[in-house]
């Protein structure tokens, strides 16, 4: 059997179809049927070269929705349920080996250095080749998480639940917010939304995001945020006093920065009250060094700062059960979507950020 695939062959280049002779399954392995991909804008890092983790060539697309079309044995989703043909299924983008002292003692798969992901550091020269989601069919190996769909959804707006989602989900749940706090939120993209989503279904009373794009604020609101501050519009003086108006001279109780930008952090530190927690989720690649005042911002107000890298398992299943509870909300993520032919539309799409969210329907 043969399939169909974008392919990056070189980075700045446009990704360029390619067709594939699918391998013969081995044990626990499954063939699908990509029912959506998502472009995510680490993918455009990823073609500009930018992530030290792209090996070339590549099937970009580590958000995918699909369906079963082979299994080879038996394979069982998460919940125990034993997956079968025409099944819908989402999965989690990253396999960890389940050995290494991240996995086996800390508990911390996201930190597993022998970490594949599908569509980011799994070339297409390695079996079983079909190893992203810009493809008509792909395989999905034995040590796979699967998730099953039972719900009659949309499978686009179930993309981003695997990416955007599950980092927002791993980010709350090392540091969730208290019942009632000011959550501040730097940048409208995906992560935002998400972010927005999660800090008002934990329970905050004040949602607070700052960006430069009035239809990604629009959307941030219809959410559940309280208040957006366009940078474009406002001075980094008139968005602080603003901010400290809400919080009557405190600052915020928690922020989270879904930018991936130095700038924002340079901003956003400064926004938290005494006490108050700093969560940086929007560095998917290098952007250089960060210089901030340490006595002054972090030591001296007992600030807790929290990075966070990728996600696990328990986090996709988080986010997806946060999307099957309101597919109506998330489905205004979706604003633009292209064929498998137009990958480098969306791409394009995204990088000038025309789009909040790029889906493929191969």
């Amino acid at each position: 059997m043969k399939t169909r695939a974008m392919v990056l062959e070189g980075f700045n280049l446009p990704l360029t179809m390619r067709e594939f002779e699918i391998p013969r399954l081995q044990e626990g392995e499954i063939l699908i049927r990509v029912e959506a991909a998502g472009v995510c804008g680490s993918d455009v890092h990823m073609w500009r070269g930018e992530d030290p983790r792209t090996p070339l060539p590549i099937i970009l697309g580590h958000e995918g929705v699909g369906r079963v079309l082979e299994v080879k044995g038996e394979k069982l989703t998460i919940e125990g349920d034993l997956l079968k043909s025409g099944d819908l299924i989402l999965w989690n983008r990253g396999v960890s080996c389940h050995r290494c002292f991240h996995c086996a003692v800390l508990n911390d798969p996201a930190l597993c250095k022998n970490r594949k992901v599908y569509g980011i550091n799994r070339s297409s020269n390695v079996p079983p080749y079909v190893n992203g989601c810009y493809s008509q069919e792909m395989v999905l190996t034995a040590d796979t998480d699967i998730f099953r769909i039972d719900a009659q959804v949309d499978p686009a707006i179930l993309v981003s639940a695997s990416c955007s989602g599950a980092t927002v989900a791993h980010a709350f749940d090392l540091h969730r917010p208290e019942f009632g706090d000011t959550v501040l939120i730097q940048g409208p993209g995906p992560l935002g939304v998400y972010a927005v989503a999660f800090a008002r279904n934990m329970g905050a009373r004040e949602v607070i995001v700052i960006g430069g794009s009035e239809n990604r604020l629009k959307t941030c609101r219809e959410f559940g945020a309280t208040l957006t501050l366009n940078r474009r519009e406002l001075s980094i003086e008139e968005r602080r006093q603003a901010i400290m108006d809400k919080t009557r001279g405190r600052g915020v109780d928690f922020a989270i920065e879904a930018v991936g930008d130095p700038a924002a952090v340079h901003e956003g530190i400064k926004l938290v009250r005494s006490g108050g927690a700093y969560v940086s989720i929007g560095f998917s690649q290098p952007p250089g060094d960060c210089q901030i005042d340490f006595f002054q911002e972090v030591v001296s107000k007992n600030l807790k700062i929290q990075g966070v890298w990728v996600s696990g398992t328990r986090h996709t299943w988080q986010a997806m059960k946060l999307v099957l509870e309101n597919p109506e909300l998330f489905a205004r993520m979706i604003t633009h979507r292209f064929s498998l032919e137009q990958a480098n539309d969306a791409l394009n799409s995204m990088a000038h950020r025309d789009a909040l969210k790029a889906v493929l329907i191969p």
